[in-house]
């Protein structure tokens, strides 16, 4: 009796485990799956050579000319050279193929400059710039290039639409971007 009792056992056994075993498996394989895609969103979302990235929402899409926009950034590394660019999103109810801005840049020691960029938002057939699949386009503009920071401190940068307009609608946020090279 206790040998046939042990012979049941032991089919049970190798009945039962494999199925138990088989069920383990494939929970590790979806468990090493999950943490592999985990993994690559996690180091795709890394963004090592950004310093400082900012946008600000433009209130109702009408930018008003009086309104500058006004980032300040920290700004510890006189070494490294950097870029910089403008974000800059717009509906495609914006009615011109191109945009003006006026930039002041503040420096920590009280110096300022003001630059004037034109930027093309469409080509000549009209067709937008940028990316996005539905009314909003998104563009990265390159303003500088090989930028390094002459002191540290703190730098402000105004923006102005200088499109002659009162209000300039379309426009649904700017921002500024800064990446070390």
């Amino acid at each position: 009796m206790k040998k046939n009792l042990f012979v049941l056992m032991r089919n049970i056994h190798r009945n039962i485990n494999p199925k138990v075993s088989g069920v383990k498996s494939k929970y590790n394989v979806i468990l090493i799956i999950i943490s592999l895609l985990f993994a690559v969103i996690f180091c795709l979302s890394c963004d090592s050579s950004r310093i400082y990235e900012e946008n600000i929402p433009i209130n109702n899409g009408s930018w008003n000319r009086y309104e500058p926009l006004v980032f300040k950034v920290n700004i510890e590394d006189t070494i490294s050279a950097n870029n910089f660019y403008i974000n800059l999103r717009h509906s495609v109810d914006y009615r011109f193929s191109n945009i003006f801005l006026f930039i002041d840049t503040y420096f920590p020691d009280g110096n300022y400059t003001r630059d004037t960029i034109e930027y093309i938002l469409a080509g000549a057939d009209g067709k937008w710039f940028g990316k996005g699949l539905g009314k909003i386009k998104e563009n990265r503009i390159l303003l500088k290039q090989n930028v390094v920071f002459p002191k540290k401190g703190v730098y402000e940068f105004r923006f102005e639409q200088a499109m002659r307009m009162e209000n300039l609608e379309g426009i649904e946020d700017i921002g500024i971007r800064i990446e070390k090279m």
